[in-house]
């Protein structure tokens, strides 16, 4: 519904990507609440996600921002992109990671490149299956983003030194 980029005095990025409205039937009627769904990350590697309730819009808002900055990831990043492939799955959605060439940009869905612009990450290539709920992708996404592995964190796990 929102999509909503804001860059903070401190340089973080948050974007609203969802807003959802709940209405529960009571005596005198409807009563609606609000539920959030946003992204914050730093531009440079680190990216969180929230989902916050409440019964009003702004309230839910910063319930998910408090939560986004208390559940980041550490993204590494290679020359601006990822340094490898990687599958992320949650539920039904699939996203697939793919590390371009520098000047491609970020090819994705809004979900989707939203973590990406909030991660710093300037060149990707993504593909979403079977889902497009945005707060499923974002987690699929996360998951993604987890497996990623660096060069040298690799050697150091492996004990091996890579050519």
């Amino acid at each position: 519904m929102a999509n909503v980029n804001e860059q903070t005095g401190d340089g973080s990025i948050e974007r609203v990507l969802k807003i959802k409205r709940c209405a529960a039937v009571v005596k005198g009627g409807r009563r609606f609440s609000f539920a959030a769904l946003v992204v914050v990350g730093d531009g440079k590697g680190k990216v969180g996600f929230g989902y916050g309730k409440a019964n009003e819009v702004p309230p839910s808002v910063q319930k998910a921002q408090k939560q986004a900055n208390r559940d980041t990831v550490e993204v590494p990043l290679v020359d601006g992109t990822i340094p490898h492939q990687a599958i992320g799955n949650f539920g039904a959605a699939k996203v697939i990671l793919v590390p371009a060439s520098p000047g491609t940009g970020i090819i994705a869905g809004p979900a989707v490149r939203a973590v990406c612009e909030a991660a710093g990450i300037k060149d990707i290539l993504t593909k979403s299956f079977s889902s497009n709920n945005p707060s499923v992708l974002v987690k699929a996404t996360f998951d993604a983003l987890k497996k990623l592995r660096t060069r040298d964190e690799v050697e150091r796990l492996r004990g091996v030194t890579l050519s």
